[in-house]
């Protein structure tokens, strides 16, 4: 079997795994804003941007590590997993001793608007602190199961889980007051404790599905030894703290705009405006979730490879077809968007539906620099996904205070594509210097910047026609099968 065959049955394995988790996932998003009008649904964004951000942290960059020394210590693995898992532990103790004393303060600072009382704050926060405790604690072990190759496993867990999320969330959401409004059996019970309309309970069901979670992977911690290397792990401290960095970096640019549009836009419009573009955002799942996908398959199989003779040229023929796939998804679901919009199942909010083009070709670009920054962690260089992530959340930071006030989300959007665009075009510029790898630099961007015009000409030009689009579509697919017909019969011809 051909390399780049098994690096696509690799991410196959864990991209259907992941697609089926998002979608399952994504069910909840019509859920929610039909549930929810634009105010209460900011509530539940707010609430998760600060979550992602944190969460960043309470992993330490761990995950990466874990993978990276596996390929260094092939003969200590044990002794890996001791360090990575017990490194995680121990900054979620000191999280705790950090925060739970001081949750009213922490709510006062994060409340967004007028409409929702603090002490309701102080509750969801307590909730996350759970919920971020408990996936901090299942990072590690899940890592182990894909570094020992047992997807079926992992699969099975983070099905189950967001299984119990979905679930929970229709209970609480739908059949519990669809039982009290119809007099059902058991109304009557419900009416007692059940609290309409109430955005406490998504947070609620992310809290039970974490711990369930933590309990399916207790074989897994059971194996963990209360054994410390001192050397390795100052070493893998020293590998992961830029990591950390990085992936807070990332989450910064992926989430701070919302928390900025809260902060910088006048009380009376705030929750709105981050409801609507919270819920628009949410169209771009679909390339998000390609990204995450491909990243779960792709972080072990590059460093599983790093050694092989032809290893750059792997890597540039996984990237050729990244980029088409990506362009394609990129193309396909502006060409779509009147369809796809209902997915926000919610007339209010689809006054922002011209932040998805931009919001997706920022997940374009952002997919391909988490293609690229495989050269930092193969050459034990992190220190520049430090400074390439630390220049985008800085971008975003500073441009999002600028321009809110006057632009709005639509600021935001435009703002998350030149942030993921910039550290795409330092990841390539330091990576060449320092790790060169021979990607077909000249014929992927001819690829980006086709889809960019087709995408534009389809949204604004043809006012989101959705026959005018989908011919448009038909036509790209058509000219990258011809054009790439030769190296496609060459991959799948090989044994």
């Amino acid at each position: 079997m051909s390399t780049a065959k098994k690096f696509a049955g690799q991410t196959a394995i864990y991209g259907v795994t992941t697609i089926v988790q998002r979608l399952l996932g994504a069910l909840l998003t019509p859920l929610y804003t039909k549930a929810y009008n634009p105010n209460v649904y900011s509530i539940f964004s707010t609430m998760f941007s600060y979550a992602s951000v944190l969460q960043a942290v309470l992993s330490f960059g761990m995950e990466t590590t874990f993978f990276r020394y596996l390929n260094k210590f092939p003969d200590n693995k044990r002794q890996v997993y001791n360090n990575s898992f017990w490194a995680v532990f121990m900054v979620t103790v000191v999280f705790l001793i950090l925060t739970v004393p001081f949750t009213h303060t922490i709510a006062g600072l994060i409340k967004i608007g007028k409409g929702t009382p603090q002490g309701e704050f102080e509750l969801y926060i307590r909730y996350f602190l759970g919920i971020l405790v408990l996936d901090a604690w299942c990072a590690i072990p899940f890592a182990k199961l894909r570094a020992d190759s047992r997807p079926i496993k992992y699969g099975s867990i983070k099905l189950i889980n967001i299984g119990v999320t979905v679930s929970l969330n229709l209970i609480f959401i739908w059949i519990i007051p669809h039982i009290i409004k119809h007099h059902m059996p058991g109304a009557e019970w419900c009416k007692q404790w059940f609290t309409m309309g109430w955005v406490g309970y998504i947070f609620v069901s992310n809290l039970v599905a974490s711990f369930i979670t933590l309990l399916l992977l207790l074989p897994e911690l059971l194996k963990l030894q209360l054994s410390f290397d001192g050397v390795m792990f100052k070493n893998m401290l020293t590998y992961s703290w830029p990591v950390m960095i990085a992936g807070l970096s990332y989450i910064v640019n992926e989430n701070f705009d919302k928390i900025l549009l809260g902060k910088l836009l006048p009380d009376n419009i705030s929750e709105r405006e981050v409801g609507i573009y919270s819920g628009c955002a949410r169209i771009s799942v679909f390339l998000s979730l390609f990204n995450q996908a491909f990243r779960m398959g792709a972080e072990p199989f590059f460093f599983s490879h790093a050694k092989n003779k032809n290893a750059g040229q792997t890597y540039a023929r996984i990237m050729d077809y990244f980029v088409i796939t990506m362009c394609l998804m990129f193309v396909g679901v502006v060409a779509n968007i009147e369809i796809l919009k209902h997915y926000v199942n919610n007339h209010d909010y689809w006054v922002g539906l011209p932040v998805v083009p931009p919001l997706l070709l920022g997940y374009v670009s952002l997919g391909i620099y988490t293609n690229l920054s495989i050269w930092y962690k193969l050459s034990d260089q992190t220190k520049y996904g430090l400074y390439i992530s630390g220049i985008g959340a800085i971008v975003t930071i500073v441009l999002n205070v600028i321009f809110i006030p006057k632009y709005s989300y639509m600021a935001s959007a435009w703002i998350s594509l030149i942030a993921y665009a910039s550290m795409m075009i330092m990841s390539y510029i330091w990576g060449q210097k320092n790790y060169p790898i021979p990607y077909n630099l000249k014929k992927n961007v001819i690829y980006i910047v086709s889809s960019i015009i087709l995408v534009y000409l389809s949204f604004s030009t043809f006012k989101r026609n959705i026959f005018v689009g989908n011919i448009l579509l038909f036509l790209y697919a058509g000219a990258a099968f011809v054009a790439e017909r030769k190296q496609l019969k060459a991959i799948f011809s090989k044994r």
